[in-house]
């Protein structure tokens, strides 16, 4: 009985931990929401320029990967390995950019875009590059080719 207990706690423990989370105002506005995996949030970031998703651990008031507990931290790696490989197959390509900067949004954020020698930024960083072209809305063809490929992943 006591095991049922230390189960019952940890599981009402990650429960309370998934409804502090909320996400950044400009992650919300920036983004459309794809689902949910394990750990992450998954969202489409609103350029139709670059295949972008961002992967957003729901865990409250964690700025940093290190800060997230031991177990934490190897599933965010293995939701970013996922997304990851299944956007370089969907959209052929060329190099895959993750990274998790933070400097405009403190909430912890890991960007996984695919990269294509053809894109206006490369062989640089997308950011501040060219002008936003957003998606119509999240209707869009684009978004819902998105949103199947998200579906494929982790398990959902």
């Amino acid at each position: 009985m006591r095991a049922a207990n230390s189960w019952t706690a940890l599981f009402q423990f990650q429960d309370l931990n998934f409804m502090s989370f909320s996400l950044h105002p400009r992650l919300d506005a920036d983004t459309f929401l794809l689902g949910d995996l394990p750990l992450c949030r998954a969202l489409l970031m609103n350029d139709s320029r670059f295949p972008w998703l961002v992967l957003v651990p729901r865990r409250a008031d964690i700025r940093e990967i290190h800060q997230l507990p031991e177990t934490d931290q190897f599933q965010l790696l293995r939701e970013i390995t996922q997304v990851s490989a299944a956007m370089e197959t969907a959209f052929s390509a060329e190099k895959m950019n993750v990274a998790a900067l933070g400097n405009m949004v403190p909430q912890l954020h890991i960007h996984i875009i695919a990269r294509f020698e053809a894109d206006e930024a490369w062989p640089g960083p997308i950011w501040g590059v060219g002008q936003t072209i957003p998606y119509a809305d999240e209707t869009d063809p684009a978004v819902m080719r998105f949103k199947t490929l998200m579906s494929n992943v982790g398990g959902q």
